[in-house]
């Protein structure tokens, strides 16, 4: 697939089009003109998760091995979403949920596979640091995947107002995080 170029007819079209058909993501709130707010929680979360896996018990010996090879192959795949994420937006990267402006729809690399690679690999790096250093640190891994897929909503209801061509997109890359998984 290739990226779909969103003009300003197409924005001003989805950002009418939107007004008519608000699902429950539109509600969640801004938390800042461009979503700050959901960053600072993001980066808050990361806290967390890295102070539970220093702070809590190690995993069983008997465990730890295998534990620390499927940590070692989580964090790896979640290092290749964020890397391929970022690479996929290049110059649109910016770490708040809004999109910037004048920029394109992304739906080829791996955003054709998932729609939100970056916040897929976070969850995934997460998962590792759990599986290698603590099970407390899988408390904070649940609560970064309820957030990220608040945020994912809040983040889809601005991409839906701003690219003309998002429904289609939502409706092709079904996939919102995890290649073949979630």
């Amino acid at each position: 697939m290739t990226a779909t170029v969103a003009t300003q007819a197409g924005r001003a079209g989805a950002a009418r089009d939107a007004g008519a058909t608000r699902d429950d993501a539109s509600r969640l709130p801004a938390l800042g003109r461009k979503g700050g707010g959901w960053v600072a929680i993001q980066g808050a979360l990361l806290v967390v998760a890295v102070t539970a896996g220093l702070a809590g018990a190690a995993w069983p010996p008997a465990a730890s091995p295998w534990l620390a090879a499927a940590g070692i192959l989580s964090a790896l795949a979640g290092a290749g979403l964020m890397v391929g994420g970022s690479a996929g937006l290049g110059k649109q990267l910016t770490p708040f949920p809004r999109p910037i402006d004048d920029g394109t729809l992304r739906q080829d690399g791996v955003y054709g596979l998932v729609r939100h690679p970056m916040y897929g690999g976070a969850l995934l790096l997460i998962l590792g640091w759990a599986l290698l250093s603590s099970p407390l640190a899988i408390v904070p891994l649940g609560a970064a995947a309820v957030f990220l897929d608040a945020k994912r909503r809040r983040e889809e209801a601005w991409l839906n107002e701003e690219f003309s061509g998002y429904a289609d997109y939502r409706r092709t890359v079904r996939r919102q995080f995890i290649p073949f998984v979630w």
